[in-house]
């Protein structure tokens, strides 16, 4: 049996693996037939006439649309991914600390802002700024902050559950060496939960991007709203909506390259070699007992007696 064999499971035999492949390849048969029904029904009410697609190539389009609406929305991402990391890794903390009134607090907001839909926290915050005159764009300020409370909340949970699965040896051997509960958190655990959590908050991070798109909803001009009003424009809402996703799946994409780069890189420089100390590699100069040694003795310098013994 092979040593790479999952222990869950038998691995399938031929029969199996022969029905395997016969679904897998009906499977495809199905979905490139869907796609071409689509594709048909698209060519025959002419959604794939050239005039539907012209105005989207023109240099109007993308510098007073896509452009615009594409920056909007990496502002409102950038500003919600660097506060939700900060108030997933406060509260996330939070609720592993040794007091437990911290513990309860942390927990209740994480709690209730994981449960609150991230549409009505936007809704909430744009007509809470709006009416009371907060900020000169209460869309984006609204949009940001929704997704922080979410988003956040969401990572705060990654923590705990990235740092409670370590091996409880981690704590122990800080702990062992006079560093205080804290401490331990903060130089052992989470350096090392964060690594663990990394796929996990990368998806997130393409959620919080994703996301953006809800502040259409609130009037925000971020690239689905821009792409929408273009449409409307030019009667040709199916293409630019194509174009918009386009765009999203290429950032996201982007994105998901990015972090397992930053993976590998970080793998890479927190697994080294144990570097070879002294008699490490040869067995034979360690316990003298190797074919043709000559027995170690007290006064021996092969046997690190170093001189007589008293």
């Amino acid at each position: 049996m092979s040593s790479q064999q999952s222990v869950l499971f038998d691995a399938p035999g031929p029969r199996a693996r022969r029905w395997i492949v016969l679904g897998n390849v009906l499977g495809a048969l199905v979905v490139l037939g869907i796609a071409a029904l689509v594709v048909v029904q698209l060519a025959a009410k002419g959604q794939f006439a050239a005039a539907l697609w012209e105005p989207i190539f023109t240099s109007s389009a993308w510098q007073n649309y896509f452009i615009p609406g594409l920056q909007n929305t990496l502002r409102a991402a950038g500003y919600a991914i660097v506060g939700a990391v900060i108030f997933g890794l406060v509260f996330g903390s939070g609720r592993l600390a040794r007091v437990r009134a911290v513990r309860w607090l942390s927990g209740v907001v994480v709690e209730f802002f994981r449960a609150v839909p991230v549409l009505l926290m936007m809704v909430f915050f744009w007509l809470l700024f709006g009416f009371n005159r907060i900020s000169d764009d209460p869309a984006f300020l609204a949009v940001v902050i929704a997704l922080i409370l979410y988003n956040g909340s969401v990572i705060a949970e990654l923590v705990r559950a990235g740092v409670g699965n370590l091996p409880k040896g981690q704590s122990e051997a800080g702990l062992a060496v006079g560093l205080t509960g804290g401490q331990v958190l903060r130089s052992i655990q989470l350096p090392q939960a964060l690594i663990a959590m990394l796929p996990a908050l990368v998806s997130q991070l393409v959620v919080v991007l994703k996301d953006t798109a809800l502040g259409q909803i609130i009037t925000y001009n971020e690239l689905l709203r821009a792409a929408q009003i273009f449409g409307n424009g030019n009667s040709n809402n199916l293409q630019t909506l194509t174009v918009a996703a386009l765009i999203f799946i290429v950032i996201n994409w982007a994105l998901t390259a990015v972090a397992r780069w930053l993976s590998r890189y970080l793998s890479g420089r927190t697994a080294g070699q144990t570097a070879a100390g002294p008699g490490i590699g040869n067995p034979v100069a360690i316990a003298g007992k190797g074919p043709g040694a000559p027995p170690v003795t007290a006064g021996d310098p092969g046997g690190g007696g170093g001189g007589s013994v008293l």
